[in-house]
């Protein structure tokens, strides 16, 4: 059953017991209506009978010529027919339109009421509603209804009468019966108006699902740009399908990200492959010339030397690629490092290297740089983007280490004046394997891992590393590390205890330079 059957038979269901309840009740209330109507007619009848009736001191006299009284006279059958009897139920008189047959004027209630002057009985028999009164002389004189003072004898004179006045309900009968016809269909003609309206509005407020359920089943994996139409009506419709189009947007973006981390993951398969196979190839090669024919001393050992060359070659490709690989769990535990006394002792590692006189260092002396780092991995990293410096830069320009506190972060920076990035490869240095144009065609050495373990290093500390540059420029690569907590650490080159905190100054130092 569908959704807008359901909800066209529930509202139904409850406006058929509406009208049926709403058309009961009005029936009812008619019904009641003319019963007291019936009922107020009788008692009005008996009123203008015991007023035809004289009270004497002996007894009760009957004068309806008197009083000309013309109730009864009227013809048809929504006329008052009425009756009176005396005490012992012989009749005095009855109405000119109460034919033999016609008026049960013998009829008396079950039971009279307490006080018959004052109450009076009603009933029914088939076809009519009747109405009683019993008037008795001696409750009516102690009442102070009679004349003491009028002769007795002048008429026949009763100690009781009783008066019967009867009307025929087919009247009301009828009219009730066209009400209740006329309720009937009147109820049953809404009932069908509201069947067709509310069938065709719920189809109309249920047609945008409608067209989204259909635009949900042509959507494949071929095309992910898909969404569902929004009807733009406002309503819960229109947010589900914003909310609908919502998750299809982030699980687009997931597929595309796996997607493209699968072409990162088969790209780094291809080019780790290539790259191992290079210095393999070429120390097989080496191997096979020198094993062709019997060699001296001298050309074993400039075989070898080329052999170590390139296995020491493949080793670092090779612990590059373990160190991409290895999960964060297995890193070592961090240490507080104070960076504004790490980075200058650090440099003098790099003073046998040829650039040597091209490093210079840039940190506020006194204002400690606290992080936690693992220093091995820290060197790892900063020797890393010394090495990418120097292969990239000319000799003789300089390469700056910097360090201070930049936006609430401990930032080291490496500065060149090399051959610098474009705005395509800045995006994508940090990828293993990935190396520029310019480097290609220059004939740079190297693989193009030693960014990719920079950056997996730096994010392993908590940190971010990024890379700013210009062409024909220069670079600078920028790892921020979050200040560590510790309050106090220990000095790499002075040994003494340094108590750390930012200062006003060293940020304001950073920032300019």
């Amino acid at each position: 059953m569908s959704l807008a059957t359901r909800v066209s038979a529930f509202f139904l269901i409850a406006l058929a017991l509406v009208l049926a309840g709403f058309s009961g009740t009005l029936y009812l209330l008619a019904r009641s209506y003319l019963g007291r109507e019936l009922d107020e007619r009788l008692q009005a009848a008996l009123d203008t009978l015991e007023a035809s009736v004289d009270i004497e001191p002996g007894g009760l006299e009957w004068e309806p010529a008197d009083r000309q009284m013309t109730l009864g006279l009227e013809r048809g059958i929504g006329a008052v027919r009425w009756a009176v009897r005396d005490g012992g139920g012989a009749r005095v008189d009855q109405s000119a339109n109460a034919t033999p047959g016609s008026f049960p004027a013998g009829w008396t209630p079950a039971a009279w009421p307490r006080n018959p002057s004052d109450a009076t009985a009603y009933g029914a028999v088939p076809g009519w509603r009747l109405a009683a009164r019993r008037l008795e002389l001696a409750d009516l004189l102690r009442r102070g209804r009679g004349h003491p003072d009028d002769e007795p004898g002048y008429e026949v004179q009763y100690p009781a009468l009783v008066l019967v006045v009867g009307l025929a309900p087919d009247p009301a009968q009828a009219t009730l019966g066209w009400l209740g016809l006329t309720l009937a269909v009147l109820s049953t003609g809404i009932w069908a108006a509201a069947a067709v309206a509310g069938r065709w509005l719920c189809r109309r407020a249920l047609a945008p699902l409608s067209r989204m359920a259909g635009a949900a089943t042509g959507m494949t994996a071929a095309d992910l740009g898909q969404r569902l139409p929004v009807p733009g009506t406002g309503d819960e419709l229109d947010e589900l399908g914003r909310t609908f189009n919502d998750l299809l947007d982030r699980l687009q973006a997931a597929f595309l990200a796996l997607h493209e981390a699968h072409d990162r993951q088969h790209r780094f398969a291809g080019d780790a492959s290539h790259q191992l196979r290079t210095p393999l190839a070429a120390l097989l090669g080496q191997v096979q010339v020198a094993l062709r024919r019997d060699r001296s001393p001298e050309d074993y050992r400039r075989v070898l030397g080329r052999i170590q060359d390139e296995g020491t070659r493949l080793r670092q490709i090779v612990e590059s690629l373990l160190l991409l690989a290895q999960p964060d769990v297995g890193w070592p535990e961090p240490e507080v490092v104070d960076l504004a006394a790490w980075v200058p002792d650090h440099l003098l590692h790099w003073s046998t290297h040829p650039r040597a006189a091209d490093l210079e260092s840039d940190v506020d002396d006194g204002i400690p740089l606290v992080v936690r780092v693992h220093p091995p991995l820290l060197a790892q990293l900063v020797d890393n983007l010394l090495e990418n410096a120097c292969n990239y830069s000319a000799p003789g320009t300089p390469i700056v280490v910097r360090a201070g506190r930049e936006g609430g972060s401990i930032v080291l920076g490496v500065e060149d004046r090399g051959v610098g990035l474009t705005a395509e490869e800045q995006t994508r240095v940090f990828e293993p394997f990935f190396r520029g144009e310019q480097a290609r065609r220059d004939g740079q050495a190297g693989v193009g891992l030693g960014l990719a373990v920079a950056h997996r290093i730096a994010a392993t500390f908590g940190g971010t590393l990024e890379v700013q540059s210009e062409p024909g420029v220069g670079s600078r690569f920028i790892l921020r590390l979050p200040e560590a907590a510790s309050l106090r650490v220990v000095s790499p080159a002075a040994g003494a205890d340094v108590p750390p905190g930012p200062t006003a100054a060293s940020e304001a130092a950073w920032s300019r330079r």
